[in-house]
């Protein structure tokens, strides 16, 4: 489970699909673009948690998408797919700012745990698990616990604590907030953030979500 938001850009429709619908099972919002001009331009355009990036890209490749992004000061963390044994693509991949790298074929658990890290690293995370206060949450299972009992959250209460777990500390506004937990064909509404944090509050204790009137929330242990 996660609230995270990707981007994946993949000219292969049966691979592009397969990625999407097991990254949306995990819980992630999934973006999905065919070429590099789509996808650098999502990728200027929409704030990405993390994006997978095949370099062999129609009209754009893909290392020139990944030089624009970087050049443009975007600094979302990028993992490439590169085709086996091309040492030079990973090579060049690294140096135009790929966070990370994966040759085709590869293992889906294993993409999934590299997202995962690439996001914990980029949020400031070194460890799978992240606490405030009494409330821990498993990046690697999806679970949440409180004074080390668990707690059930449906699929929204999730994301949003989990989106507010990795900006603890941090003022999130309502927009950055649904931004993020949803992919960019849904219908957005950020009045429901109320309620799923109302329930999380009910859930989790009431001052574990501040409400900074007018701007947002910050979570805080209390």
């Amino acid at each position: 489970m996660s609230a995270m938001r990707l981007l994946v850009v993949e000219d292969d429709p049966a691979l592009a699909r397969q990625l999407a619908e097991r990254l949306e099972g995990e819980g992630y919002a999934v973006d999905r673009a065919a070429d590099g001009e789509e996808g650098q331009f999502l990728g200027e355009t929409e704030p990405y948690d993390a994006i997978v990036l095949d370099l062999g890209l129609p009209r754009v490749d893909g290392l020139t998408v990944l030089r624009s992004w970087r050049a443009g000061g975007i600094a979302t963390p990028v993992i490439i797919l590169t085709a086996r044994g091309a040492w030079t693509e990973k090579v060049q991949g690294i140096d135009a700012g790929a966070d990370d790298y994966l040759a085709k074929p590869f293992s889906m658990e294993e993409l999934l745990a590299r997202i995962r890290a690439l996001i914990r690293r980029s949020k400031g995370h070194a460890s799978a698990e992240i606490a405030c206060g009494g409330v821990v949450l498993d990046t690697r299972s999806g679970r949440v616990t409180l004074d080390g009992q668990t707690v059930d959250l449906t699929g929204h209460e999730f994301r949003v604590l989990d989106y507010l777990m990795h900006r603890k500390g941090q003022l999130v506004s309502r927009t950055e907030l649904t931004e993020h937990i949803y992919a960019q064909d849904f219908d957005r509404d950020s009045n429901t953030i109320e309620v799923f944090v109302g329930r999380l509050r009910r859930k989790l204790g009431a001052d574990l979500i501040k409400t900074v009137r007018g701007l947002g929330y910050k979570l805080e242990a209390p």
